[in-house]
Parts: structure tokens; sequence; C-alpha cells
């Protein structure tokens, strides 16, 4: 074994600072005189630092088991169980150091070592469990895998092998471990689908019922329910079996035809840049046939590729920026600056001002208020929040004791002094500047002096809209993204008067509405909208000057956004998209493009051909006669050069003017607001990579550049 794990000493070497999650042994005793060995997984800390698996970890799990597997071979022991300490198995490998990680050779070390270790549990020359006891990510899911049998307690709060949103795949034997345990379509979801759904994950009835785990127990007895199910298995007194282990008809049959339609799906959805997704189907493909030592070897090779790649560093990038900066805002003030927030108003009862007095209502726990011009106004969104209470309750997501007080708290009126003792009040009226200074100077009669009060403008001056106020140092931008209650992102907009009580406040509100807030200075888009009327107004120009639509939407392929910028305009609304552009035309008119074709698509209503499903089946003819006429047609090379330049530019630009702190800012706001992937890390190091950055001002955004390695 020491000269079997020599071969990792210079993956050791990069790990001086891991906190080593170590391997405890017990002996049970079991039924008829047998002995169960009982692994825990603990790091000592305490439940806010999981268990972590990085190589230090690894050469002492892999040490462990061969001492066991040579008391096995002496028959001092009849079984080999693995569990975690409370509350948590492993929440995957330690990726501290993996962008640190110099060459592809040392980067197949850390897939062989994971290979060898946990690996080491199937070998024992006895049964082999784990007992899934709580929280289990990436390779504390493989764990479980290596071994013979599973167990699985019923409170976990997720499983999960997330490795594909990160720009990897499960390299520890997951790709090729879990098809052949679960079926090629269960797999599938589990490995592709999930990752690129926001990182769903699965609960305990669902581990139990693909077959992941083989029986499931109440957190109560867990242990004690596990070890004696354990014993059974032992003693032949229970057999296992599984459901959903494929058979000859499914590797004859399905298992190509779910791999050729998850590949159609993936291309549908999301482009061909991100090599993770497709370089798991390759593996999950190959399953079908090859052996364990064959499968795993295709893990080690198509690990170091992958991390040793652009996409990996890009994701940790984008990793720590939502796991580490997004905790600790850049300009955020003391959080004890902080006013209560004990009752809360929303002016407007529209689906958006509905959206937000729904997300008050239940993150903060507080009265909320709305009002409108009218009692017809406010009816209606009253019957809109509580339809979507109703809807909760249905699908159990809140309790009916929650139901009944979600409802109590929400009340409407249409006498805004009903707003007097409201210590936040916040708009979301029509977008025109005019109405929302008439608002706020109407409403700073009836509330209290302490109030502080949030505008969801999305391009409009804060400044400007505070300018009827009397107290203006209270306004905050506090710009939301739709759908409200799923976009995790809030652009907090500080104003040259906002004091820093207020945004404090809007700072620790935020965080008590599970939203991550970056704070912005007051200009036209601040960050999202800013960027993206750059690339929507370049894709406009583009098609305005006689460029086809097809052509300007391959062109931007290689950012590998999630959606093309003309299926950006239909979403966000042809209208609301040409009075972004026009907004920052009038801002800045030597840089940002203004389209009339765009207010003629907008009065036409759409730019796609749909199906019943609201499938995109072809550009409408309507809409390439309305833009056709130019004469000075671009390549789609050009196209994207003029947008990677464009982007850089105007990046600089606003980290020159105090936009935000750093382009980690500005990437953080677009993972987290525009959905850009987390495998491009964002727009900067993307701009880096391709010499964009250099091009425009001579330097890069990130010092050295986020790049693979060789």
């Amino acid at each position: 074994m020491e000269k079997k794990m020599a071969q990792f000493d210079a993956l050791l070497a990069l790990s001086a600072d891991e906190v080593v999650t170590h391997s405890f042994v017990r002996d049970i005793a079991i039924s008829d005189g047998r002995t169960l060995a009982l692994v825990t997984l603990d790091n000592g800390r305490d439940h806010t630092r999981p268990n972590t698996l990085g190589p230090l970890t690894l050469k002492e799990y892999a040490e462990t088991m061969a001492t066991l597997r040579d008391r096995a071979a002496k028959g001092e022991i009849h079984g080999v169980a693995v569990t975690g300490k409370p509350y948590i198995l492993a929440a995957g490998a330690d990726l501290t150091n993996a962008s640190d990680i110099p060459s592809r050779a040392i980067a197949k070390q850390l897939a062989q070592q994971g290979h060898a270790s946990l690996g080491a549990l199937h070998g024992l020359g006895v049964p082999s469990f784990v007992f899934i006891n709580g929280l289990a990510l990436g390779g504390g899911v493989e764990i479980a895998l290596n071994a013979d049998y599973r167990t699985v307690d019923s409170s976990i709060p997720a499983l999960a092998l997330p490795e594909v949103f990160l720009g990897i795949i499960p390299g520890w034997g997951g790709a090729w471990l879990l098809p052949n345990l679960i079926g090629i379509e269960n797999a599938l979801k589990v490995i592709i689908e999930n990752p690129l759904k926001n990182n769903r994950t699965l609960k305990a009835q669902d581990v139990l019922d693909l077959g992941i785990a083989d029986v499931m127990f109440s957190p109560a007895n867990f242990l004690e329910d596990s070890i004696r199910w354990a014993d059974a298995v032992i003693s032949g007194r229970t057999k296992v079996k599984r459901k959903n282990e494929p058979g000859k008809i499914e590797r004859a049959v399905k298992w190509d035809v779910a791999i050729s339609l998850a590949r159609k799906m993936l291309e549908s959805r999301i482009g061909t840049v991100a090599k993770s997704p497709y370089a798991a189907l390759d593996l999950l493909k190959a399953a079908k046939n090859s052996d364990r030592a064959t499968g795993f070897a295709a893990e080690d090779d198509t690990l170091a590729n992958l991390i040793t790649g652009d996409q990996f560093r890009a994701s940790i990038y984008s990793f720590n920026l939502v796991q580490k900066r997004a905790k600790k805002p850049a300009g955020a003030p003391d959080r004890a600056l902080a006013k209560p927030v004990t009752k809360v108003g929303v002016i407007g009862a529209g689906l958006m001002a509905s959206q937000f007095a729904l997300l008050f209502v239940r993150r903060l726990k507080v009265p909320v208020v709305i009002t409108d011009l009218d009692r017809a106004r406010v009816d209606k969104g009253l019957d809109y929040i509580r339809t979507e209470i109703a809807t909760l309750l249905e699908k159990k997501r809140i309790s009916p004791d929650e139901a009944n007080r979600l409802n109590a708290l929400v009340t409407g009126t249409t006498d805004k002094a009903d707003f007097a003792d409201c210590d936040w009040v916040i708009e979301a009226v029509f977008e025109e500047l005019g109405v929302k200074q008439d608002v706020f100077a109407d409403v700073e009669k009836h509330i209290s002096e302490s109030a502080v009060l949030a505008t969801n403008t999305s391009s409009l001056s804060v400044e400007q809209i505070g300018a009827k106020l009397k107290h203006p140092e209270r306004l905050v931008g506090f710009h939301f993204f739709n759908p409200v209650a799923v976009m995790p992102l809030i652009e907090v907009v500080k104003t040259p008067q906002t004091d820093d009580a207020t945004l404090s406040t809007a700072m620790v509100t935020a965080a008590a509405l599970y939203k991550n807030a970056v704070i912005t200075a007051d200009t036209p888009g601040f960050v999202v909208n800013r960027i993206l009327a750059k690339l929507l107004g370049e894709a406009m120009h583009a098609v305005d000057t006689g460029t086809p639509f097809e052509v300007v939407n391959e062109s931007i392929r290689p950012f590998g956004l999630p959606m093309t910028p003309f299926e950006l305009l239909e979403l966000v609304g042809l209208t609301v998209g040409a009075h972004v552009l026009d907004t920052h035309h009038a801002a800045f008119p030597d840089r940002f493009f203004e389209s009339e074709n765009l207010h003629r698509l907008a009065e036409h209503g759409k730019i796609f051909d749909r199906d019943g499903k609201g499938r995109i089946t072809g550009f409408d003819k309507k809409a390439i006669a309305i833009v056709s006429g130019g004469t000075s047609p671009m390549s789609g090379e050009e196209i994207l050069r003029r947008v990677e330049d464009g982007l850089a530019d105007e990046i600089h630009r606003m980290l020159q003017e105090g936009v935000v702190s750093a382009p980690e800012d500005i990437d953080l706001c677009l993972l987290l607001g525009a959905g850009w992937p987390f495998q491009m890390g964002g727009a900067t190091p993307y701009l880096d990579r391709v010499g964009a950055s250099e091009r425009v001002f001579g330097d890069t955004f990130h010092h050295p550049p986020i790049r693979g390695v060789e």
C-alpha cells in the first residue's frame, strides 16, 4: 500500500493546509460472534464545516481500508461499514487547492488517488456498507457507490453529483458505477440533468426509489437500524434485490437511445460550448459494456483533461465568488447600522409588486401591506398572493398553519396612511421617472422619518427618483431580477446621498430574503442591464446592417450563454428591450446603439415562430421582413470580435467609474442575475482568455488570467 500511495506524493505536496477528514474505526459486535468494523468520517469541526476529501484524507482512508482488508483476511472482521459525523457523510472533493494543480499528470493523480482510495471499499473480502447519515455530495456519493450495500437516513438534506455544474465529471467511480447500479436513464438524471437544473439535489426517498440506497431508516435510530440490517445481510437472513439494475434488454436497446436523446436535449438547451456534460455523456455511454477497471481508467483521463482546462478553472472562480465573495459583499457597511424591519409597504399591486409582497412575507414573516390606485387593483394583487400561498400549501412546501399566518400578514389598502408604521417601503410602479418621483413624494408624507425607501428601477437614476424627497438619504435602489422568487441577485444601488444606515438595512434585508446583494453606483443600467444592453445592442446593430438573425445567433455561441440574444429579447419583452437600448443610447450615444427595427419588432410582437409547447421552430417571416434592407452584413467572426471587444471596453470603463469595486463583482452579477454559466466564469475570465482585454486596454482583468494548464 505504501508503495502504491507513493505515486501520489506530488499531489500530497500541494495539500499541506488541508483540513483532514479522519477515518475513525471501532468494532461492533453483531450476531453469531461476528464483528462489523464501523468507519466514521470526521474532520473534527462542527457541522458548519462538512467533511471533505482531499489528498491527505484519501491517503488516510486508503490506509484504513488496507488495514481492514488484512483483518478481514485473518477472520477478525466480517463486514465493514462507513458513515459520517452527525448530519454529514461528505461534501465531496476538497477543491481548495484545485486551481494550483500545475500539470495534467498531477491532475490525473487526483483522479487515480480517488479511485485507489474509494475503490478499496469494494475489494475487502467481506461485505461493505455505507450508511448515508447526512449530506452527501460528489465524492461523498462515490464513497457510497463503491460499497456493496447502502442505507440512507430519511432526513438527509441532500444527495447529489454536482460535478458537471462545476465543469468536471464524477471521476471517482460515479460515471461508471451509477448507471450500472440504477440504469442509464436514472443515471443521466442524476449526473447531467439535475446539475444543469441549478444543481437540483435528491432527498432520501428519491435515493431509495432510484435504487442508490437499498433501504431507508428514520433518523431516531438510524445507526442502530443500519447495523442490524447489515448484520442480516452478512448472515444471509436478508437478500437484496435491485429493481433498477440494468439488464440485458436495457443494455441492448434502451442504453444507446437514452444517450442519443440526452445529447439532443443538451444541444438544444445549452449548445455545445460546455465540455463537461458531453464528457459525462461519453463516459455514461461507454459504461454500457466496459468493466470496472476500464471505466475507472476512462474517468481518470477525462477528469485530468477537464481539471487542467479553462472551464474548470473558471468554474472554481465562479464557485468561490458565490460561496465567499457573495457572503461578504464589497463596500457593505457594518450590519449593526441596519434598522429593524418590522413592517413592509409595497407601492403597486401588479405582478412584480405582488411577487415582492409574497417574498417579503415568506422570508421576513412580518406584516406586508400593498397599495395601488384603486381597490380593484389591490384586490387583484391580494388574490395573486393568496393563490400562490395556496399553491405552496398544495405542494407541501408550507404547512397549513404557516399558510394561515402568511395570509393573515398580507393586507391591501388604497390609503397611504396605512403605511405610517412601515419600516421599509418599496415601489414597483411604471418605469417612468415622473411617476416614481411623485409616488415617493406622496408616500413620504405618511411614513416615519426613519423608514427606508427602496426602488426597483432597472434603468432610471435612483438619485433623480428621489429628487422630490425631503430625506433623499433614506432612498436606495433595490433591483430584483425576474422571476423574483428564483433569481438570487439583488443590485443594491447607492446614490451620493444614501446614508450608511439605509445601505446597511438594504444589505441585511437582502440577506434575510435569501438573496445575494452586490452594491453598485447609481449609473444607467447598473451592472447587469448595462452589459446586456451592450450585447443586445451589438446583436441588433448587426441585424440592422444586413446580417441574418441566424448568423448573429451562431456568432455569440462561444460565450456559452443560456440563450441567444434574440431569445433573451423575447424573454424580457421586445418593448422592454427597446426601452433598455434607448436608455443606454441616450446615456452613452458613442458606444450604445439604438434600433428602430427593434421598436418595429416590438409592435409586431415576436421574432421567433414557436410550436404549441413554446419551442422555437424558426424565425418569424414578418420579423425577417422587418429587419431586411441592411447593406453591410458582417461575418460571424466580425460580430464575435465586436462583442468581445465591446464588452471588454464597457466593463473596463465601469471599473474605472467605480460602478462596482472589482471585476469579481461584475461576474457575480452576471452569474446570479443573468444566468451566465459557471463554466465560463462570468465575463471577465473569458475576455482575458480570448485576448479582448489586451486588445482593448492593454492589460487583463485578472493577474494572472484565469486559464487552464498544459
